[in-house]
Formats: structure tokens, C-alpha cells, sequence
């Protein structure tokens, strides 16, 4: 009996169990709420860093004046007033550049005054504010100057050719009396250049700017020079600058398109000489206004032609457009980039050549700094963008070939 007992009290615990445990997994039982177990949270991943793109390393810094100086050789800029006012444009100037030429403040509109000359029945030479602003900035500075220009058909006032000075009664002087006005001119700004203590600072100057055509003739269209004094003004003139200027500044004549004027330009020089048959001329000035689709080997025969008359050569307004004449290309990144490996080219070849010692240069001129500032910025022709930043042009010129434009 007690076995049975017993049997049965086991199995009525044994029923127990297993209605407790049917009810905690049945969710619908009303009986006993459903309890959810909390999750266990998913651990929080840290957030992945973005991998760092690695940055196209800068270009180093260089220094146009730099490179140039290692190779004997001064580069310059023209200058105005608003950029030596202007802090970032004159620190660009004073960083990269030794050499500067005004761009129109000591050209003969500028510098001479028509009253003061009535008044003393003579030319009267009176530099301008603008110029002194700038010749005391170079000298201040320690930067070096090319004089231009003194006798240009262009940018010349036309009443210094007529009686009175007076271009309305439309009498010309004559021919001896211009030679005189000439010599006065010419003697006016030495002298004054030297009284003022400005004279040390030149080491060049244009004594005749552009006075030949491509056709192998002597400008004649516009040009009062030659038609009150005749084809040798260009000798008297010359002849006057030899004998008023301080020893130190060089006599440059001066002209663009050089390469279409090779001969005429050899010949002509070549009359360029005193009753002893030495040279009134030191140095041919090269403009150099070039273009990316001109051609650098026939370029260099112009150099290499004219470097043998054993005068100083400068290359004295250099750019270099994109495209070609009257057809100008947009500044992108081939263009850029065909652009920097011309300048490459170009300046090799003059290092190399000046190195060599078959080319007596002393030094280039770029004729601005910025595009957007340039005579030409249709044709982006210069180193810098509108925002300073260097263009492969800069990294040809100063030979940087990686960074100039070309794939290798």
C-alpha cells in the first residue's frame, strides 16, 4: 500500500513539471504574462576611418632669380605704380624677380612737357611722379633697370616735331633742327638720370624700339622720325646715346618679330658704327612675343644668327600665347601643358646656349606676371594664374620638367 502511495504522489509532481514548463513557452496563455528576454546588444563598432587620400605633394619653392642667376643671367617684369601699392604683387615681384622695365612711364608721352618747352624753345625732359615712385622702389630694393624707350614711332608726342612746338600750326622743322631737339632729348635724360642718383641702377636702355617691318623696310607709316630726319635717325640717335650715356648702361635696339626680320636686322646693325668702325650699339633687344604653335627650331636660328654680330642679346617682353596669332586657345589642362613645355624648351635652349658661351645674354624679360593682368590674357601667356598660383609654364622655365607638363 505504501508503495502505491508513493507511486502516486511521484506522479502527480511529475504532471506539475511539465504543465509549468508548457505554459512559459506558450505565448497566448493569459494565465502567466509573456516575459521577453532583453536582446543582448550587438557591440557597437568602432566607425571606420576613411582612408586619407595622399596628397600630390607640392612643387618646392624656387625662385625665378635663383635659376636665372645660376646661369649669369638677370629676369625681369614690367612694372606700374598699382603693383608696387599692391603687398601681393609687389612680394611676388621681390621674390622672383631682379630686373624690372616701367611699361609705359619712361616712354617720350611720359616724360616730356610740352609747355616748358614752349616757354624755352627747347625739348624740355621732366620725368613723372610714376616713374621716380618706381626708380626709388628699385632702388630701395636693390632691383635693377632696363631703360625704355627713348626713340619710338608710337607713344612719342607729335608736337616735338614742329615749330613751336606747336603740332597745330602743321609746319614740321627741319631736319637739322630735329637732329638738335634730338641730341637734347637724349642728353636731358642721362643727365637727369644721373644728377637724381638714379643712373646706377640702369643697365640697359632702348635707345630705338621697333623700326623695321617684316618686309625688310624702314617703318615709315606714322613714324615723325624718319620723315623729318630721314632713314639715319636711327644712327643719330645711337650716335647721341654713346655719347651722353654712362658707361655702364648697355645700348639696346629693341624689336618684335625678330624672327621674321633676321636679315634686315643683321645688316642694319652692322651700319651701327663710328668713323673707326666700332659699334655705337651694344645689344639687340628681343620682345620675344611668341606663340605655343610657332615653331622653337627656326626661332633659335634667329638667335643663333644674330649672337654671331658678337653684340649682348636680351630677351626683353617675353610670353608666350596659347595657340597662334589672332587664334587664341582656351586655357585648359593640355593647353597649359603644351605651354609649360614650350617655355621648357625655349629656356633650355638659351642656358644651353649661353653656358656654351655662343650667346651673350645678360638678361630676360617676362612682360607681366599674371594672366589676367597681361596686354594679352586672351592668350593666358604668363607664368602665374589670377590667383598667383605657379602653371607649368613657371615649372618649365625654371626647368622642373615633372611639373611642367610633360607625361614622363
Amino acid at each position: 500500500m505504501k508503495k502505491v502511495l508513493t507511486l502516486c504522489v511521484v506522479l502527480l509532481l511529475l504532471a506539475g513539471c511539465v504543465t509549468a514548463c508548457g505554459r512559459k513557452n506558450d505565448p497566448t496563455s493569459a494565465a502567466t504574462p509573456t516575459v521577453t528576454e532583453p536582446a543582448t546588444p550587438t557591440p557597437t563598432e568602432e566607425p571606420t576611418e576613411e582612408p586619407t587620400p595622399t596628397p600630390t605633394p607640392e612643387p618646392p619653392e624656387v625662385f625665378l632669380k635663383d635659376v636665372f642667376g645660376a646661369h649669369g643671367m638677370k629676369v625681369g617684369t614690367c612694372l606700374t605704380t598699382q603693383m608696387i601699392s599692391s603687398e601681393t604683387l609687389s612680394n611676388v615681384v621681390l621674390k622672383h624677380y631682379n630686373s624690372v622695365t616701367m611699361e609705359n612711364d619712361m616712354k617720350p608721352d611720359y616724360i616730356l612737357n610740352k609747355a616748358k618747352s614752349a616757354e624755352a624753345g627747347d625739348i624740355v625732359v621732366e620725368f613723372n611722379k610714376n616713374m621716380i615712385t618706381m626708380l626709388d622702389w628699385a632702388k630701395q630694393n636693390g632691383i635693377a633697370v632696363r631703360g625704355h624707350t627713348l626713340v619710338w614711332y608710337s607713344q612719342t608726342p607729335q608736337w616735338i616735331f614742329y615749330d613751336n612746338f606747336d603740332d597745330k600750326t602743321g609746319k614740321l622743322v627741319s631736319r637739322e633742327v630735329m637732329l638738335k631737339r634730338m641730341e637734347s632729348y637724349i642728353k636731358q635724360v642721362f643727365e637727369k638720370l644721373t644728377e637724381a642718383g638714379y643712373a646706377d641702377l640702369f643697365y640697359a636702355y632702348d635707345v630705338v624700339n621697333e623700326a623695321w617691318m617684316e618686309n625688310g623696310t624702314m617703318r615709315d607709316q606714322m613714324n615723325t622720325w624718319y620723315k623729318v630726319i630721314g632713314e639715319d635717325y636711327i644712327w643719330h640717335a645711337f650716335n647721341f646715346a654713346k655719347k651722353y650715356a654712362p658707361a655702364n648702361i648697355k645700348l639696346f635696339y629693341n624689336d618684335y618679330n625678330e624672327q621674321f626680320k633676321t636679315d634686315t636686322l643683321e645688316k642694319f646693325v652692322k651700319t651701327l658704327v663710328d668713323d673707326k668702325g666700332n659699334y655705337l650699339i651694344d645689344g639687340i633687344g628681343f620682345q620675344a612675343h611668341l606663340y605655343t604653335e610657332d615653331k622653337l627650331t627656326d626661332y633659335f636660328k634667329t638667335v643663333d644668327q644674330l649672337s654671331k654680330l658678337g653684340l649682348t642679346i636680351e630677351l626683353t617682353e617675353l610670353d608666350v600665347c596659347l595657340g597662334k596669332y589672332n587664334s587664341p586657345k582656351m586655357a585648359n589642362e593640355e593647353t597649359l601643358a603644351t605651354q609649360g613645355r614650350f617655355y621648357y624648351d625655349l629656356i633650355k635652349g638659351i642656358f644651353e646656349r649661353k653656358d656654351a658661351g655662343t650667346l651673350q645674354i645678360d638678361s630676360l624679360t617676362f612682360w607681366g606676371i599674371t594672366d589676367s593682368a597681361s596686354w594679352r590674357k586672351v592668350y593666358s601667356p604668363l607664368l602665374f594664374d589670377k590667383l598667383y598660383k605657379r602653371k607649368p609654364a613657371f615649372f618649365g622655365v625654371v626647368q622642373m620638367k615633372e611639373y611642367a607638363g610633360f607625361d614622363d
